[in-house]
């Protein structure tokens, strides 16, 4: 037990601050000199003078040999100690700093006081510069999932989506510029899909080749990296291609081992570079942009797939009639032409040639003897025949991605005036597609074949259309005119 007791004690005394050792040694090297003092002090009190022997001064030397040396002692360990402090921490910095830069650092001829101070300096700054980029790490963190959360939730097109990503992903990384290419056909190239702060027009399109372009690296390797400066210039390429900024961090959009595109981001507005956490982050998304992409073609080759059954349906359904074939396809010629002559956007014009195509899928719902009775319906047979538009509506719905044929399908036997069906909506209420089917759909009847009576002459439809006044919009019809009659 007395032996565990100084083992304690002296491992304490080891373990013992710096400034603590101090405080004892001082006291306990300091009772030498004092006790020599008192000595020489008590013989001139007792006898007036000092009278020392030979003896009593070899006694005194040695105690003051025995002083020195255990002073020198004491304050070497005590300096070994901030030495040892010293070469840890230069150590720790060195693997920090790397070789050449600590040698710069340390060099000149400072104490190791000196060193160490401007060590824990150095230490201290960069521990303040790790935590900064941590609390950037978690924020960027935070602000992508946030906002590819919300992105995915409501995302209507992968379009909006992957215009999300790269801005997002720019944003969050500090970055100048950000570009999202994909892999084409032939796999020789990648092409832009969608750009954050750059103009398409000034890209270098020889830098997106898959053998010798810039990101010929990330796509070999199949793995993220950071371009410290341009690595693909050789040959005719002598110059730098104005539209990139350096440091670049980029990453292959990888699905299943192989790689549909690249996600990069150029220019950095905070810091000198990226760092790797970051080529991690970058790296996830874009894996993930990769399954949103793939399940994004997927759907699209599904929902085409959809539409075109949809519509050799409708065709299926146009063929019992004799004297409505290719009505489907007329009616959706004069739908683009009139679109395009009062300017809709080319989504609107895709819009409203789908929905021609299929308008009136919804008759598959009507029985024949109503669908193809040889002469004008009764109004039992009116009331059955008017839920086609209803049911062409309730096919269509369930398919996202044609939902905005919807509303076109639904209402194209709708008037302005609201004596249409099925909903009786009245001018404003009913959308500019609409009206444009309606008129191609009424001009396309007028002009062909019927059971109970002979087409009529181009401009006699047209007399029929201005007849029909605040029933159809006029305007529609004098782009008919324009587009199709004058040129009939």
């Amino acid at each position: 037990m007395i032996i565990n007791m100084q083992k304690i004690k002296l491992q304490s005394f080891e373990n013992s601050s710096i400034l603590l050792k101090f405080h004892i040694f001082f006291v306990v090297l300091s009772l030498i000199p004092l006790g020599v003092l008192m000595f020489l002090y008590t013989e001139l009190q007792d006898g007036g003078s000092i009278t020392v022997s030979l003896d009593q001064l070899n006694i005194a030397l040695i105690i003051v040999v025995v002083g020195i040396i255990s002073g020198y002692i004491a304050m070497r360990m005590m300096l070994n100690n901030v030495i040892d402090v010293t070469r840890t921490s230069a150590e720790h910095l060195r693997r920090v700093m790397g070789p050449e830069k600590i040698q710069e650092f340390l060099k000149g001829d400072e104490n190791e006081i000196a060193v160490l101070t401007r060590t824990f300096r150095e230490i201290t700054s960069r521990l303040e510069e790790n935590v900064t980029n941590l609390e950037m790490t978690k924020k960027t963190l935070q602000s992508v999932l946030t906002r590819v959360g919300q992105g995915i939730s409501n995302m209507r097109n992968i379009d909006t989506f992957l215009d999300l990503i790269v801005e997002t992903m720019t944003e969050a990384l500090a970055g100048k510029k950000g570009i999202l290419l994909l892999m084409d056909k032939d796999k020789a190239a990648l092409s832009v899909k969608t750009a954050c702060g750059m103009s398409l027009k000034t890209l270098d399109k020889k830098a997106f080749a898959v053998e010798t372009g810039l990101f010929s690296p990330v796509i070999k390797a199949k793995t993220a990296m950071i371009i410290p400066k341009l690595q693909y210039l050789s040959g005719d390429h002598t110059d730098a291609n104005d539209a990139f900024d350096y440091p670049i961090i980029c990453a292959p959009l990888l699905l299943r081992d192989e790689v549909l595109g690249v996600l990069a981001v150029f220019g950095r507005k905070l810091g000198s570079t990226f760092q790797e956490e970051e080529m991690v982050l970058l790296l996830n998304l874009a894996t993930q942009t990769a399954v949103a992409i793939e399940n994004a073609n997927l759907s699209a080759n599904a929902d085409k797939t959809y539409f075109e059954t949809l519509s050799a349906l409708a065709m299926a359904v146009e063929a019992k009639d004799p004297y409505s074939r290719g009505h489907l396809d007329r009616v959706g010629q004069y739908c683009v032409s009139i679109a395009q002559y009062m300017g809709l956007e080319p989504k609107e014009v895709g819009y409203l040639r789908d929905a021609a195509k299929v308008h009136d899928i919804g008759k598959i719902g009507i029985t024949d003897d109503v669908l193809s009775k040889p002469g004008p319906l009764s109004n039992q047979e009116w009331v059955v025949m008017k839920r086609h538009p209803e049911i062409g509506e309730g096919i269509i719905k369930p398919i996202t991605s044609l939902q905005p044929l919807c509303d076109i399908i639904r209402h194209h036997h709708e008037k302005l005036d609201g004596t249409g069906y099925p909903d009786g909506l009245k001018a404003e209420a009913i959308t500019l597609p609409v009206r444009i089917l309606a008129v191609a759909d009424i001009y396309d009847a007028l002009t062909t074949d019927r059971p109970y009576r002979q087409a009529m002459p181009v401009q006699e439809a047209e007399k029929v259309l201005r007849s029909m006044g605040a029933q159809v919009d006029q305007k529609i019809v004098d782009a008919l005119i324009a587009v199709v009659v004058q040129s009939a």
